[in-house]
Formats: structure tokens, C-alpha cells, sequence
């Protein structure tokens, strides 16, 4: 059976109408808009971001790299060893971390929210390769990674064109207004973290709307609050990678994670000397620090319950399951997470 998906609401119309931007996000969780952002800047991103994965292996060879055209030989994501070798080389650009500044989002950000909006440093670059759709974004709220406050907004932007059939982000109109963190269990994708809409929708009317997606274009942004489910659509293309940044947005005074102000790795460390370490310029190093925002600490209380989650699901046999124990294992084998997940590999059989 298709997934039937609606259109997004255009809110270009509004643009210049702060209190109509407002009224519109607290009814429905969302604001897109076509061809906002600077094309040239987009482009030349996404020129940076796809030499350095051509240089590392992952674009077939004698592409041009703009294409994307994915060596699907080299399919890998995040949590693995080999994703990390090369992400960690896009996460040092210096052109990615001046997209959180853009003036045109940081202008939109301060209408959105009626006061400034503080670029969260910890930002993420999603890089799918085609044929691995198990590995797609699952269904979740953003508050379980992100936390801090409910009031911080996340801006997502394909990289370039991002028709339906390259994956491009989904949401469900509304869906923040459950005025909640729901429950999430584990799931392979990034961030490892799944809710059951359906299970969900039995006590919260709020999640029966529907998924709402587009073609997107470069240019285009979709930014949403941390409570609005959401989720990415399969990359199903035969050879297509789907490039695409999350920039966050934390209200000037509200407070934040000490997660988000450090670089994002889900495997292994990345220091900030190490990501400024061939910057050309120095206006954007540690910029964080002059915001003075309140800095709470990160709980792990939903990565540790979808951790347990795959847990019992590798007991009853489930494939996704085992893999994550095994890759955890594998990349994390002296933390609490790496032994538990050897030991549950022991006991089942699960080790190669």
C-alpha cells in the first residue's frame, strides 16, 4: 500500500508578517518555505559538502560531484566506524557552520520566536546513500535528542533538490500540540529513537492529520518546533545521495543542552580545535559563549529506555535489534551500553 501524503502549507505569503508566522506555527506545528534561502550559498555548500565525500570514496569516481551520484558499494551511516572517517572531514567545513548565520534564517528566527534566536553550534548534516531505507530517519520528536527547552526550532533544508523519491522530511500537521515528550522505542535510523503513531493517536487526536511532505527544491526550509512529529521518507532512488542540514535555534535566554554545544559525532570525538583547526576566519569560533544561555545537563533517560527496548526486542530474535547490539558493541565496547549489549549477544547467540 502508498503512503498517501499531503502537501505542506506554503507560508511564503507570510513571510513578512511576524504575528501570522506565529499563529501559524502554534496551529500547526510547522512553516515552509520555497526558494528562501540563498541559493548560491546553498549550492556552494552543497559543492563542498559532496567533493569531500567524492574524495572520500563514497560518490562513484569521474561523477561531478553536484550530481551525487552514490557508489552504493560504499553504503554505510550513522553509528558505524566508516561513516564517522568521513563525516568528521564535512563536519570541519567552515561553509557549514556559517549556515546557521545566514542572515535570511536569522532574520526569520527572531520573527518566528519574537526575540533572538541563538544558532545551537551542534549541528548535523544527514547524508543517506540509496538501497539502505532501514536505515531511515524514524518517527520522533525532536525534544528526545535535542532538549533544553520545548521553544527551540529546528530549520531543515535539503542540500539541493530533494524530490519525494530521495527522501525528503515529513510531518504531522498539529502534532505538537500532544504538549508532550511521547514515548519512544528503539529503531534502526538516525538517532535510534522510534514512536508509534498509531499506538499513540489512540490517546492523542492530535497525531490523526496525516503526513505532510513536498518536492523540495534547494532553497526551500521546513522548520518546526521540538515537539512536531516528524520523520524522513526512504531514499529509494538507484543512486541519488540525499544531502541535508539541520540547524537549530535556541530563544536568546532559554536553556540549553551542554549536548548541543558540542560537535555532533555520534561515533568517536570531534573537538571544536580540531573542527576550527583550517578556518579562514575567526568570527564564529566559540560564538556561542557571548549568549550567556543557561546550560542544563543532557538526560539520557530516552536513549536509555530505547537502548532497553532493543534489548528485549534482540531476546525475542529481531534482526534490527541484534544489528544495533552488534554495532554498539562494536563501537562502544567499554561503555555501559557496549558491555550489556555483548553480554545479551553472548546469551542469544548473536555473536559472529
Amino acid at each position: 500500500m502508498v503512503e498517501q501524503l499531503g502537501e505542506l502549507r506554503d507560508s511564503n505569503d507570510a513571510k513578512n508578517n511576524p504575528e501570522e508566522l506565529r499563529r501559524r506555527i502554534n496551529d500547526e506545528g510547522y512553516l515552509f518555505f520555497k526558494q528562501f534561502l540563498n541559493r548560491d550559498n546553498l549550492l556552494e555548500l552543497r559543492r563542498q559538502i559532496l567533493t569531500t565525500l567524492q574524495e572520500g570514496g563514497w560518490l562513484t569516481a569521474g561523477t561531478d560531484p553536484m550530481d551525487g551520484i552514490a557508489d552504493v558499494t560504499k553504503r554505510c551511516t550513522e553509528g558505524e566506524r566508516k561513516y564517522e572517517d568521513v563525516y568528521h572531514k564535512v563536519q570541519k567545513l567552515e561553509a557549514l557552520h556559517r549556515s546557521a548565520h545566514w542572515p535570511e534564517t536569522l532574520d526569520m528566527m527572531e520573527k518566528i520566536m519574537g526575540r533572538r534566536g541563538m544558532p545551537v553550534p551542534h549541528q548535523i548534516v544527514r547524508l543517506w546513500f540509496p538501497k539502505y531505507t532501514q536505515y531511515t530517519t524514524p518517527i520522533h520528536q525532536d525534544f528526545v535528542h535535542f532538549q533544553g527547552n520545548f521553544d527551540n526550532i529546528t530549520v531543515w533544508a535539503p542540500i539541493g533538490d530533494c524530490p519525494i523519491e530521495l527522501g525528503g522530511l515529513a510531518v504531522v500537521p498539529g502534532s505538537h500540540k500532544v504538549g508532550e515528550v511521547l514515548n519512544h522505542g528503539f529503531a534502526l535510523g538516525a538517532g535510534m529513537l522510534n514512536l508509534d503513531v498509531e499506538k499513540e493517536a489512540i490517546r492523542h487526536p492530535e497525531l490523526t492529520s496525516g503526513w505532510h511532505t513536498t518536492n523540495y527544491e534547494a532553497g526551500d526550509f521546513l522548520t518546526f518546533r521540538s515537539l512536531t512529529v516528524h520523520k524522513a521518507l526512504p531514499n529509494v532512488t538507484d543512486d541519488k545521495m540525499r544531502v541535508s542540514l539541520d540547524n537549530r535555534y535556541n530563544p536568546v535566554g532559554e536553556p540549553i543542552s551542554e549536548r548541543m554545544l558540542i560537535p555532533h559525532s555520534p561515533v568517536g570525538e570531534l573537538t571544536w580545535e580540531e573542527i576550527y583547526q583550517d578556518w579562514q576566519s575567526d568570527d564564529l569560533k566559540y560564538f556561542w559563549r557571548k549568549y550567556n544561555d543557561p546550560v542544563v545537563p543532557h538526560s539520557m533517560e530516552y536513549q536509555d529506555k530505547g537502548f532497553a527496548d532493543a534489548v528485549d526486542r534482540a531476546r525475542a530474535g529481531e534482526a534490527h535489534a541484534i544489528q544495533r547490539l552488534k554495532t554498539t558493541a562494536e563501537n562502544d565496547p567499554n561503555t555501559p551500553y557496549g558491555i550489556t549489549s555483548r553480554e545479551v549477544l553472548e546469551e542469544i547467540g548473536g555473536l559472529d
